[in-house]
């Protein structure tokens, strides 16, 4: 591994789904999940990847651990590319990159028990010896996770929500993984097993040094877990910052507008909702110039004709918006 390099690196990722109609079935144009996403993670770092259901944050998850294939981009871990290996070559990565489920049941066999459960990937990857070693892991996973030993002889239906997401974390973790990619893991789950959730995986990453490429719509949640925030909307990634700077400057409006929704402990403190009108626009079919233009209330001419592109606007932080390059004073909301 190249120490000199992020752990996960993704460049340009694309993932069109073709769509079919007539007898035939002959294409009749593509969905544009996602369309040029571009990201790095460090060792150790949480990256949150956010936004609105249906902006494509799930499918850039399930791309980079080829359980779709990407239709174009690059994909590496630790300095070597993955997304173009050939299938039967991919057992290497799949220890090394995990993934826990929005669902803690659909994502379990419930014909398993828990031990079964966390011995098949140690079991997949032969990293014990014998029997008697892989109790002892597996007992070892079940204390990481706070879970009692004597839990692994039940099934998946004895466990309440938040112990069944333990139970996948503890999966993920077996067969020694760098990254895992939570795809909406605790938004099933209570809010305050979600709390205890992120305090788990907070915990792990300390202990463990593990990466985590975070997925939700939970801004919440990530203010409370994540290093830096990736923002979507409609395939594109629209503002990339640090957790403190984003929460406290958003640059883009779109961040702005999601922000303002974010409810806030004190009951009396004053925040001015930004209201969007209007529906996301559908992927078949993306707005030309600006994805956000048809909600943006600073919407200008160059706007519905030039795409603009992700570029560093102050320090770190990262943002695809022309208003970075208007003064203050020419930009007028348009009528709501």
């Amino acid at each position: 591994m190249n120490a000199s390099r992020p752990l996960l690196e993704v460049n340009g990722l694309k993932k069109h789904f073709p769509l079919k109609s007539g007898l035939f079935g002959g294409k009749k144009g593509y969905v544009y999940a996602v369309d040029g996403v571009t990201f790095a993670i460090d060792k150790g770092e949480t990256l949150s990847l956010v936004g609105e259901s249906g902006c494509g944050k799930s499918t850039v998850g399930k791309a980079i651990l080829r359980l779709i294939e990407p239709t174009a981009g690059e994909v590496f871990l630790a300095g070597e590319r993955i997304d173009n290996i050939p299938i039967s070559q991919l057992r290497p990565m799949r220890r090394r990159i995990q993934v826990v489920f929005q669902d803690p049941f659909s994502s379990l066999n419930p014909r398993q028990r828990v031990r079964d459960i966390i011995a098949e990937p140690i079991v997949n990857f032969g990293l014990a010896a014998n029997g008697s070693e892989l109790d002892d892991r597996v007992a070892e996973l079940m204390d990481k996770v706070q879970l009692p030993r004597d839990a692994m002889k039940r099934f998946p239906h004895e466990f309440s929500g938040g112990q069944r997401q333990r139970v996948g974390i503890a999966r993920a973790l077996a067969p020694g993984s760098d990254i895992i990619i939570c795809d909406e893991a605790v938004s099933a789950l209570d809010v305050s097993v979600k709390a205890q959730i992120v305090n788990l995986l907070s915990d792990l990453q300390d202990e463990l040094g593990l990466s985590l490429l975070f997925i939700s719509h939970d801004l919440a949640i990530v203010e409370h877990l994540t290093h830096r925030v990736a923002v979507m909307y409609l395939g594109k990634i629209v503002e990339l910052a640090d957790r403190r700077t984003l929460f406290a400057t958003p640059h883009h409006p779109y961040t702005k507008a999601l922000l303002s929704a974010v409810p806030v402990p004190d009951p009396t403190a004053k925040r001015q909702r930004i209201i969007l009108h209007g529906d996301v626009p559908s992927p078949i079919n993306p707005p030309s110039g600006c994805r956000f233009h048809t909600r943006c209330p600073f919407v200008f001419d160059r706007c519905r004709s030039e795409e603009p592109q992700l570029r560093r606007v102050a320090g770190g932080q990262m943002s695809a918006c022309h208003l970075d390059e208007v003064p203050d004073v020419a930009v007028i909301p348009k009528a709501a």
